[in-house]
């Protein structure tokens, strides 16, 4: 597992709220708390900045949903210095699901795992889109994160064509340092053909351009996708629930 500072991991929870854009955002006490409405678990889930805090500021942070009409809901990783909190939020009645890793890597790993050819977009196109509502997605959550992850400051647009088709996207943000990957999804037909690597060369290449060194994303826990980040260099930083 890689190690990471306490400044890094509040560095790291900071661009991953970033990156998915919620309509609004609130710190109460150690909290990062994005207010959303739509099918993003991370763009409407609290989370602590730091992996040492009590649970003190629950709460603030419970009425701050409950005010705009929201249920309240938490993401907690697992770690010794939150067994207070995730007891607490049990003891609420909140339960938890969805275990996902965050993994790191190195952008020259990432740059090298293949060869880049896929386009590097400043502004999705209308084409880019469209993947998330091809078959096999839920087109409602599709487009919600068409919509967010369009929405988010400093990003690039990852997109393989084939016949003049986008087959393959994803999204490169840039904030607090890091260069963080979301959005990788590949038509239904042309999986496991390789186009998700070119994908993430493309993103280590970029992330090198901006002199981040540094890359991360978030994938739920079994996913066979992980497999390919771990040949790309990516380890886990550490794992986490969502409560609700």
């Amino acid at each position: 597992m890689t190690n990471l500072t306490p400044a890094d991991i509040e560095s790291l929870e900071r661009a991953t709220v970033r990156a998915i854009a919620p309509p609004e955002v609130l710190e109460i006490g150690p909290w990062l708390v994005p207010l959303e409405d739509g099918s993003i678990s991370r763009a409407k889930s609290a989370v602590p900045l730091s992996h040492e805090i009590d649970a003190s500021h629950l709460d603030a942070v419970e009425a701050a949903y409950r005010q705009r009409g929201l249920p309240p809901a938490f993401r907690i990783a697992e770690a010794p210095g939150l067994k207070a909190v995730t007891a607490e939020i049990a003891r609420r009645g909140y339960a938890s699901e969805q275990p996902t890793l965050v993994m790191t890597a190195p952008a020259r790993g990432v740059a090298e795992i293949a060869a880049p050819f896929a386009d590097l977009l400043d502004h999705p196109d209308a084409t880019w889109g469209k993947v998330f509502l091809g078959e096999g997605f839920d087109p409602v959550d599709g487009a919600r994160r068409v919509e967010r992850l369009t929405a988010a400051p400093d990003a690039l647009y990852g997109a393989v064509r084939e016949g003049g088709r986008t087959v393959a996207v994803g999204v490169i943000s840039f904030s607090y340092g890091w260069a963080s990957i979301h959005g990788m999804r590949t038509a239904v037909e042309r999986r496991g053909a390789g186009l998700a690597s070119r994908l993430l060369a493309l993103f280590g290449a970029a992330a090198l351009a901006r002199q981040a060194e540094r890359v991360f994303l978030q994938v739920e826990e079994g996913n066979p996708a992980q497999n390919l980040y771990r040949r790309a260099g990516f380890e886990e930083a550490w794992r986490y629930r969502y409560w609700r």
